[in-house]
C-alpha cells in the first residue's frame, strides 16, 4: 500500500474476484459479484470521510453522536462498465448524488473520446468518487478525472476492481493528487491494452454483450 494506491487484499474481496476472473462465471454471476465486492471497496474508499457530531435522543439518555459532515458526496460513473460499481456503492450510500461521464477508446490510438459529461452541482464542496472496474492504460481514467477538475472538484477518488502498473503509472504521473483503491494489480498489459491476466472486458461480461 502507498499513499497513491491502495489494494484490498480482503479475503472476500480475493475470493469473489478469482470467480470474476474465471471465463465460465455467468454474465447474472458476474454482474451479483461486482455488486458485492463493489460494497467491500466501498467501505475502503470512504474510509476518511469528514465527521461531525449530532445531539440525539437514545431510549436511555442524550448523546452527541457522529454523524458525516459536509456536502453529500458524488458518485461518478466512468461509463458503461462503471455502472457495475456504482450499483454497490450506492447501496452503502443511498443519498450520494450521481454523474456519468461517457468515454470509449479509440481501438486503433487507445485513446479515450468523450460523448457524454453529467455531473452534480457544487463538486467543489464534495469528495468524488470516479468509478471504472478496470484501470488499464489510463487514459480514458486520466480524462475522466481531467474533466471532473475541469468541473470544480478538488478531493477526488478512484475505485477500480483491477489495475495494470501502466494504468496505475499514468494516473500517477497525471494526477498525484488522486488515490486509486483497487482489488489487484495485474502483472501488465497486452498489445490490445487489455490488462493480463484480468478478467476480460467488464462491459461485455456485465451485459452480456461480446
Amino acid at each position: 500500500m502507498t499513499e497513491h494506491l491502495t489494494v484490498v487484499d480482503h479475503p472476500l474481496v480475493q475470493h469473489k474476484l478469482t470467480i470474476m476472473r474465471d471465463k465460465s462465471t455467468s454474465t447474472k454471476s458476474f454482474r451479483q459479484l461486482l455488486r458485492e465486492i463493489s460494497l467491500l471497496l466501498a467501505y475502503e474508499v470512504t474510509r476518511e470521510l469528514p465527521m461531525t457530531t449530532e445531539r440525539i435522543e437514545t431510549p436511555l439518555e442524550t448523546m452527541d453522536a457522529p454523524v458525516l459532515a459536509g456536502k453529500k458526496l458524488a458518485l461518478v460513473s466512468i461509463l458503461r462498465a462503471g455502472n457495475g460499481l456504482l450499483d454497490g456503492v450506492l447501496e452503502l450510500v443511498p443519498a450520494a448524488r450521481v454523474g456519468f461521464v461517457g468515454l470509449y477508446r479509440d481501438e486503433r490510438t487507445l485513446q479515450p473520446i468523450q460523448y457524454y459529461f453529467k455531473v452534480p452541482e457544487d463538486l467543489a464542496d464534495r469528495l468524488v468518487i470516479a468509478l471504472d472496474p478496470m484501470l488499464a492504460t489510463g487514459n480514458s481514467s486520466a480524462a475522466a478525472i481531467d474533466l471532473l477538475k475541469e468541473a470544480g472538484a478538488t478531493n477526488i477518488r478512484f475505485m477500480c476492481l483491477l489495475a495494470a502498473p501502466e494504468g496505475i503509472a499514468r494516473m500517477k504521473e497525471a494526477h498525484p493528487d488522486v488515490p486509486i483503491v483497487t482489488a489487484a494489480v495485474d502483472t501488465k498489459l497486452n498489445e490490445k491494452g487489455y490488462i493480463v491476466p484480468g478478467l476480460g472486458d467488464a462491459g461485455d461480461r456485465m451485459f452480456g454483450t461480446k
